[in-house]
């Protein structure tokens, strides 16, 4: 029996329809860490979704509870064969976003999926539900062709709160270290480079959330009466934001960016072509937005990127002609490794003193801190893996020294001290996150043709 085999029977298994069936079965479930009222839910996911699916493949499974109280719970499953063999961790999670019901395409639920040229449509599709499920299926279809046994030992790990932040995913990690013991971490997440373009990523950016408040009264006063006089909170805001971005993106702070890119990953980064999209789904780029001197995959992968999420003052919806009494940023730092946290708030506030911009109060919002890791490309098993994915594809892959997203790749990294493999099954244009939220069938027949050969080819 050979590797072909393998592939050729999870092909037959996703052309019979099967894959779309449990997939179905996942997207009907409207697991929403993102609100309280659906703690049910994701409970439901794990014990009559989740658990049945394993225990047929052999697993022994267990919930637990999230060590941060009142946050999602997660689930741990053992496949154990020999202890001679070596320990595969798996990792997806099972929560999504809010629907948007009422914003999806062409009659289309996303909370069923439905089909259309070369997308599947359903809210976690893409993120993650379809993703892990590629994973998993793959590992059915070797268990049932070799009548049981894989030649791996494998561990998953199931979270349900990762749209919230993974709050817990460190301290569960850290709690259950030898539960979760492995010789390598490999999970699916996020985009590939390109529909085309095949993907391993070998850690991401990481996220700094932080809020910029101007709180001056209790109240608004007319523009025509005090207009000129008071001090306008929307004003002195803006002005703050400017100290520490151009008009073009360009983060000001030294602090707050890298001194360099490694060569490494200087060298990694120079094949990767960034190009715009044609896609409706997909925005225009900008080459000249952020650090001047850099490639489009170099602003993206290896340097550190300011954003503003969310800003106001007044009533956007009904203004009126009155001066606000507070203004307030929600903003966000997508850092590097080569980047301290630690300092980006000192920084900013240095930095608006000496401007002369006062009445800011700055503060970090912890719930959705991630640490930027980056496993390094000559690690043996990126090496096992590119040459699995190559071979089973018969084309070129891309390796990404970082996603330019984050993922709590740290509490694997870094807490179990695992080497990281991300192998993702979706594509920049997938909608995550958004309306009419899809898989690509073009992918979801690679991913489960990499993941039935990478599987193999580690046994073997």
């Amino acid at each position: 029996m050979k590797k072909q085999d393998a592939i050729n029977y999870i092909m037959e298994y996703y052309e019979n329809g099967e894959f779309l069936k449990i997939l179905s079965q996942a997207v009907n479930m409207r697991t929403l860490s993102q609100a309280e009222e659906n703690q049910t839910d994701l409970y439901a996911y794990i014990n009559e979704f989740m658990i049945p699916l394993l225990t047929n493949m052999d697993f022994v499974c267990k919930s637990y509870e999230n060590p941060v109280s009142g946050k999602p719970p997660f689930m741990v499953g053992h496949r154990f064969e020999d202890e001679k063999l070596p320990t595969i961790l798996l990792y997806g999670h099972g929560d999504v976003i809010y629907g948007m019901d009422e914003r999806w395409g062409d009659g289309r639920s996303p909370w069923s999926i439905s089909s259309e040229d070369n997308k599947i449509y359903g809210r976690g599709t893409a993120d993650n539900k379809g993703q892990h499920l590629i994973n998993i299926l793959s590992l059915k279809s070797i268990i049932e062709l070799k009548k049981g046994s894989i030649g791996l030992n494998i561990k998953i790990l199931l979270e349900m709160g990762e749209e919230s932040g993974s709050p817990g995913i460190i301290d569960f990690c850290s709690e259950n270290k030898k539960n979760l013991a492995a010789d390598v971490f490999i999970a699916s997440d996020g985009p590939r480079i390109a529909a085309n373009i095949p993907t391993l990523y070998l850690g991401s950016r990481g996220v700094f959330n932080f809020c910029m408040e101007v709180n001056l009264r209790d109240k608004d006063f007319h523009s025509g009466n005090w207009g000129g006089i008071i001090k306008d909170p929307g004003i002195i805001l803006s002005n703050a934001i400017s100290c520490i971005v151009d008009h073009h993106g360009k983060i000001k702070i030294q602090e707050l960016k890298p001194k360099e890119i490694p060569e490494d990953v200087k060298s990694s980064l120079s094949s990767i072509e960034i190009r715009p999209s044609v896609s409706n789904s997909s925005p225009e780029i900008f080459e000249q937005w952020g650090e001047p001197g850099l490639s489009l995959s170099e602003k993206l992968y290896g340097w550190n990127s300011f954003s503003v999420l969310a800003l106001y003052s007044g009533n956007p919806v009904t203004p009126t002609h009155a001066i606000s009494g507070s203004a307030k940023a929600y903003c966000h730092i997508r850092y590097v490794t080569e980047s301290d946290p630690l300092k980006f708030l000192p920084a900013i506030r240095n930095t608006l003193k000496k401007e002369g911009v006062d009445d800011i109060t700055l503060y970090e919002d912890k719930s959705h801190f991630m640490q930027a890791t980056r496993l390094n490309q000559n690690n043996s098993w990126v090496t096992r893996a590119k040459k699995s994915m190559e071979d089973s594809l018969g084309k070129k892959i891309t390796i990404l020294p970082n996603l330019g997203g984050s993922i709590p790749n740290a509490a694997f990294s870094d807490v179990l001290g695992l080497p990281t493999l991300w192998i993702p099954h979706s594509y920049p244009s997938c909608a995550q996150h958004a309306p009419d939220e899809h898989l690509l069938t073009t992918i979801i027949q690679e991913g489960l043709q990499i993941m039935t050969g990478l599987f193999w080819d580690l046994a073997e």
